[in-house]
């Protein structure tokens, strides 16, 4: 007779669970009806040892099925919660884990050599670990093995849990593929299983497959919590359906499970991300009158919206309601804050919520001392500015490529040219990429001290270290070619600019049609003109400024009153156009044709008289002819009337020159 010894199952198990039942084991029925008693089979003896031995060479005891956790209630008094995982999950999970291409093949001996099964509660025990957040693959090759166990069928946590972590890593195709497998399989579902699957769901954007969830809640008569319906609202505006998350805000608002803090932070998050900030603000107003206690969170969302819209006032108030109400405020709250606080140019005040920020304990960024910097400069504080740069650095904070394009650009319109070069060399020595904004800045400032050839070299040397010139850079490039009257090299870099994909601003055509003007190509600028309109490019004022400029000092005024009157269709109006016009010619000592000018622009209708008197009196002033501007003053040329026989005219302006 053959003796035949069971191996212990694997170190490190609790003592209670170290030996198997004497009697055989059943296979695990999930939940179905009770098995039938085992037949006798041949009888067993336990050494001294703790070994089994078998009169039966070809007897084994069946898999026995096991749970996360051990059953001790019959030898401990631990309850439920003070439970601690099966020592088989560790032994698991240490072969899930260990990157073998034979996964599989591994935990098959495993289970063989132990005689174990996973039941449908271990298996979804470990797919809700941490380690397999991280791994979809994973989790879906074991669930595929475990599926293959004898006598074993999924039960509805392990579907829900591979969901849960599929859809944490934005697996939208796999949780499509098992939603499918299990959709048809009848599981009735519970508050649990419906929150995890809403909340997925949701996550990905699936609403048909979160409105399933929700209908199968209803029809097994499952009544929702309040984690359910957010979960649900989360999953709606994610998905950008706002009028079906307000249905649902509405139904919470008037039944028996109302919104909490929660609830309106995600419908404020909705509203703000479609734009509609004053049904944000709507509902913001709500939670006060329903006495819920609006978060860090809400105040936020709001904030970020404010700022995103440029409404910094509404900004800046939602922060010192914060301040006033005692709830914490976020570093980020601040960064806010202060970057509103610079844009308006309210260096000193920034500053004060910049030390607040520091007493509080708040750690500051590099982006809130560029910010700060960055708002002294443009306020002409560059001592300050600097100061604050310094400081940075002593605290320990590395300047970035930003901030040290803040510092150049500062220097640069500073005049501090050679100080800004030297920023650029140390740049190169230390490794830090230099961007596009800090050559632009650069090659602004060289182009307006007339240093037009070391612009053109930190041109090329941009291209060469593979920093491709935006439209910033190219346009600064051309300015300073055209104002040095390097038109042609300017045409050039206009050229190049289109052939390689950079996209030609109206600040471009700007520079062009007035630096043509300039060297009196005016057919050239006005075919410039008729390129910026063929593109579909908007003129600005300024660009409507060059223009009509070189056309009234190349004795062209009617030309530039005819391309006015073309802008009005387009809906483009240059408020100061007229008084630009005049100014020039009265600057020029065209005085006949500001005077023509100044008619026609009241015959159009398109000026009171009065104005157009008051802007050609000033324009008179401002180029020198006080004698003109006297006689205007003083006489009723443009509001005056004669009356010849019984019609009734008003005195032209013409009258100033040919009296």
């Amino acid at each position: 007779m053959r003796r035949i010894t069971l191996l212990r199952p694997p170190p490190p198990l609790h003592r209670a669970t170290a030996l198997y039942s004497l009697t055989p084991l059943l296979p695990y029925n999930n939940g179905g009806s009770s098995p039938k008693p085992p037949k006798k089979g041949p009888a067993l003896t336990i050494t001294s040892n703790t070994r089994w031995v078998f009169t039966d060479n070809n007897y084994l005891p069946p898999p026995e099925w096991i749970e996360p956790f051990n059953d001790l209630s019959d030898i401990a008094s631990e309850t439920p919660q003070d439970l601690k995982p099966s020592p088989w999950v560790h032994q698991i999970m240490s072969l899930l884990l260990d990157g073998s291409v034979d996964m599989e093949s591994r935990l098959d001996h495993f289970c063989n050599k132990f005689l174990i099964k996973l039941s449908p509660n271990f298996v979804s025990f470990v797919l809700k670990s941490m380690e397999l957040q991280k791994r979809p693959d994973l989790a879906l090759k074991f669930l595929t093995w475990a599926g293959k166990q004898k006598k074993y069928t999924h039960n509805l946590q392990c579907y829900v849990s591979l969901i849960e972590v599929l859809a944490i890593n934005g697996d939208l195709d796999n949780v499509k593929s098992v939603f499918c497998k299990f959709r048809g399989m009848g599981f009735l579902m519970n508050v649990s299983a419906a929150n995890s699957l809403i909340k997925s769901f949701g996550s990905l954007g699936m609403v048909e497959e979160l409105l399933w969830v929700w209908r199968g809640m209803k029809e097994n008569g499952v009544e929702p919590s309040l984690f359910t319906y957010n979960f649900l609202l989360n999953g709606l505006v994610n998905s950008v359906f706002i009028e079906s998350a307000e249905r649902v805000l509405e139904v919470m608002e008037n039944g028996k499970i109302g919104p909490d803090v929660v609830t309106y932070n995600t419908m404020i998050k909705g509203y703000c991300q479609a734009g509609k900030t004053q049904k944000a603000f709507a509902k913001f107003r709500d939670m006060e009158l329903r006495n819920v206690a609006p978060d860090k969170i809400t105040y936020m969302t709001l904030m970020q919206s404010c700022y995103a819209e440029g409404d910094f006032d509404s900004c800046l108030s939602l922060y010192h309601e914060m301040d006033e109400n005692g709830i914490e405020i976020p570093p980020h709250a601040y960064s806010l804050v202060i970057g509103v606080l610079c844009k308006e140019g309210k260096c000193v005040e920034g500053y004060a919520v910049f030390e607040k920020m520091i007493q509080r304990g708040c750690k500051v960024n590099v982006a809130i001392y560029t910010a700060l910097i960055d708002s002294n400069a443009k306020c002409g504080n560059m001592g300050e500015a600097m100061l604050l740069f310094e400081r940075m650095k002593k605290e320990g904070i590395e300047p970035d490529v930003v901030t040290y394009g803040v510092i150049v650009n500062c220097l640069c319109k500073s005049g501090r040219l050679d100080e800004a070069m030297e920023y650029l060399e140390f740049c190169r020595v230390n490794g830090v990429a230099v961007n596009a904004m800090l050559y632009s800045s650069l090659i602004d400032g060289l182009g307006k001290a007339g240093r037009v050839q070391e612009a053109e070299k930190l041109f090329e040397e941009m291209v060469k270290k593979g920093c491709p010139p935006d439209s910033y850079c190219y346009n600064a490039l051309i300015d300073a070619l055209a104002k040095c009257g390097k038109i042609d090299e300017a045409l050039a870099i206009f050229k190049r600019m289109e052939d390689e994909g950079c996209d030609q601003t109206v600040y471009t055509y700007t520079i062009m049609i007035s630096g043509l003007f300039r060297e009196h190509r005016n057919e050239e600028a006005l075919k410039m003109w008729d390129m910026m309109i063929d593109k579909g490019i908007t003129p600005t004022a300024a660009a409507f400024r060059a223009l009509s400029i070189g056309l009234c000092l190349s004795g062209k005024v009617a030309r530039a009153c005819k391309i006015l009157d073309e802008l009005a269709p387009m809906g483009i109006f240059p408020e100061t156009a007229f008084e630009d016009m005049l100014n020039v010619l009265c600057k020029a000592g065209r005085i006949k044709e500001a005077c023509k000018l100044a008619d026609g622009i009241v015959d159009r209708g398109r000026e009171i008289p009065g104005k157009v008197r008051t802007v050609l009196i000033n324009a008179l002033r401002k180029a020198g002819n006080a004698d003109l501007a006297l006689k205007l003053m003083h006489s009723k040329i443009g509001i005056g009337y004669d009356r010849m026989g019984s019609v009734k005219r008003r005195v032209k302006f013409r009258i100033l020159f040919e009296s």
